[in-house]
């Protein structure tokens, strides 16, 4: 592995030196389309001389992402990156359908093998950086801005996590699952327990919250309570055995089970869908607590919500109080493409593109 250590650019303060680690064999080209790899030898053997400009652009709204990373990966590796002139947006800028974000001029075999590895960086983090940006956007619907955690760890290769982390911190996600996907942007991962947890003391969720919090007792105490698919009476199991310790409590329902709740009270059914985490059983649950005076225990909601979901929430308040998103974040729906808009300082570009200045790019140094 290769690494660099590069001042990001970001506008978020809290950003500070980062190394980024990449695989050597970039330089070999490796992972570059072999058609690029072809066309920087033609041009090293018969068009050396010529000056390209590149310029990057996507086709939406969207939250810029990954321009750290892209920078980082051509001055590892283009080949004398001191002559090529680079402008950029920066990371968490609102970009606009075919604002240009990034250009690169100099020698195109000098930088034109990572045109491919560039769009990538950018598409991956732009899309996760969009995706947060949204839902965090949408758990404010109601008014009151609402805690988003970043779940993604089991929706995708592990090595992603800490770009997709820095992504997802820089759309709004400050709290994560996982150590790696903070590790761009300073912090720790956050958690307290799973369903293997509960499993281990045989469905007792008190003795397990009990044991969660003689080995971490620092921590804020959030009880997972859709074990035995009965998170009303689990729920105030625990406060009565925690009362103000207990933080508060995660429902995770699975979108196959109806909670025992609804089998009890049937009278309650009416048209909506009472499988999984749904409104009238979040309201059943906020009701139940606050009856017993555990106004002070939060509700914490996650498994399969995205952004419409939590909008459909928020619009009839239903009393969640953070959520946790996973493997919606981390849909990839923004694509980048690189064009040769320039040559010699002319403009020369295939029909339909353009060389499209953008006065808010900033100069790398």
């Amino acid at each position: 592995m290769k690494e660099i250590e590069l001042k990001m650019q970001g506008k978020i303060k809290r950003l500070t030196n980062n190394t980024f680690k990449f695989d050597e064999r970039v330089a070999e080209g490796w992972f570059s389309a072999v058609y690029f790899l072809k066309t920087c030898e033609i041009a090293e053997a018969q068009r050396s001389d010529n000056i390209v400009k590149m310029q990057f652009f996507q086709k939406k709204h969207a939250v810029l992402c990954g321009t750290d990373e892209a920078i980082a990966l051509i001055k590892t590796f283009a080949k004398n990156p001191e002559d090529l002139e680079i402008y950029s947006l920066k990371d968490g800028d609102k970009i606009e359908p075919y604002e240009t974000v990034l250009t690169i001029e100099g020698p195109y075999q000098n930088f034109g093998f990572l045109e491919g590895l560039i769009d990538g960086m950018l598409a991956r983090r732009t899309s996760v950086s969009t995706n947060v940006y949204n839902v965090v956007k949408a758990s404010s619907t109601s008014g009151v801005q609402k805690p988003v955690i970043f779940m993604g760890d089991r929706d995708d290769h592990f090595t992603q996590q800490a770009g997709d982390g820095y992504a997802a911190y820089i759309g709004g996600s400050t709290a994560q699952a996982t150590h790696a996907m903070n590790e761009w942007w300073g912090k720790r991962g956050m958690g307290t327990m799973p369903h293997a947890l509960i499993q281990l003391f045989e469905g007792d969720v008190v003795a397990a919250t009990h044991a969660y919090h003689e080995q971490y007792p620092e921590d804020e105490l959030i009880t997972l309570v859709d074990y035995n698919n009965d998170v009303v009476t689990d729920s105030l199991k625990v406060a009565r055995e925690f009362g103000s310790l207990l933080k508060g409590v995660r429902i995770d329902t699975s979108r196959t089970l109806v909670d025992q709740y609804f089998w009890r009270n049937q009278d309650e059914l009416g048209t909506f869908d009472p499988r999984g985490v749904n409104p009238e059983l979040i309201f059943a649950l906020r009701k139940a607590l606050d009856e017993e005076r555990f106004h002070h225990v939060k509700i914490v909601v996650s498994g399969g919500f995205t952004e419409d979901r939590i909008r459909e929430f928020e619009e009839r308040q239903v009393p969640v109080d953070i959520y946790g998103v996973g493997s919606s974040l981390l849909k990839i729906h923004i694509g980048f493409t690189g064009d040769n808009v320039l040559l010699n300082g002319k403009r020369e570009a295939k029909k339909g593109r353009k060389h499209r200045p953008n006065p808010r790019l900033e100069k790398v140094e």
